[in-house]
């Protein structure tokens, strides 16, 4: 059952992220990182949470606003339970197997 929300942690947010880059009109990806290619891609490997929410957040006029920033953090914090939940993970079951 862990292994089912890692995973959904894991894929879930890169599949929205490509959804939202591939499907949006207009590309609300190249509006938010103005027309280019290697940071959303960057962040869609790394940081997909934080991406996607930066994307979402963002509005074409005025930016991110201050509650669009709070939402950015929090997604940043996303990716952060994310990496920390597959450590925490593989310590518990490497130890479980060891024994």
């Amino acid at each position: 059952m862990c292994c089912l929300f890692l995973a959904v942690g894991l894929l879930g947010p890169r599949i929205g992220f490509l959804g939202v880059w591939l499907f949006s009109s207009p590309n609300r990806v190249s509006l938010a990182f103005q027309g280019g290619w290697l940071l959303p891609l960057l962040g869609l490997l790394f940081l997909p949470w934080t991406a996607l929410f930066y994307v979402l957040a963002y509005a074409p006029v005025a930016g991110v606003s201050t509650l669009g920033w709070v939402f950015v953090a929090l997604g940043f914090f996303f990716d952060i339970a994310t990496y920390s939940s597959r450590s925490a993970q593989k310590r518990y079951y490497g130890a479980g197997a060891a024994a």
